[in-house]
């Protein structure tokens, strides 16, 4: 049985997330995915969307067979726990392969690292997008 690992912040659930999760499940038999923990999301503006209620959003859709947050201060330690095949990374995140793989090796999880490439099939396929829409049609001028 081959198991994937997703990961990813998952604000705004939109078509590009689903891609990412149904292109990861098609890499094995099931899928878990790590959502990021609100605290550790760094490298972007922080999530609208609660850890809490984007890990249940995530779980509920249908590629995903189980769904955990993230570990506040070791990223590795759910991947340890989960024991994944395969960790798959979306499009636009900034992980680089080689280096997650190295960093992965060395703490003895020898799972190949996938890159899934990005959803071309709707205009709204980021959060950015969304909150960029949202402001521009509801917000009205500043």
């Amino acid at each position: 049985m081959t198991r994937v690992v997703a990961t990813g912040t998952f604000d705004l659930l939109h078509p590009g997330h689903l891609y990412y999760l149904e292109e990861s499940r098609r890499l094995g038999d099931e899928l878990f995915v790590i959502v990021a923990r609100d605290a550790n999301v760094k490298h972007k503006p922080r999530p609208v969307v609660p850890e809490d209620q984007r890990l249940a959003m995530v779980r509920a859709l249908k590629p995903v067979d189980g769904a955990r947050l993230g570990d506040p201060v070791d990223m590795f330690r759910p991947v340890e726990e989960l024991s994944p095949d395969v960790i798959t990374i979306g499009w636009n995140q900034h992980f680089d392969e080689r280096g997650l793989s190295s960093a992965l090796e060395a703490r003895g999880c020898g799972c190949r690292v996938v890159r899934v490439g990005a959803f071309e099939g709707a205009p709204l396929c980021s959060s950015r997008r969304i909150v960029d829409r949202v402001c521009a049609e509801r917000c009205g001028p500043a």
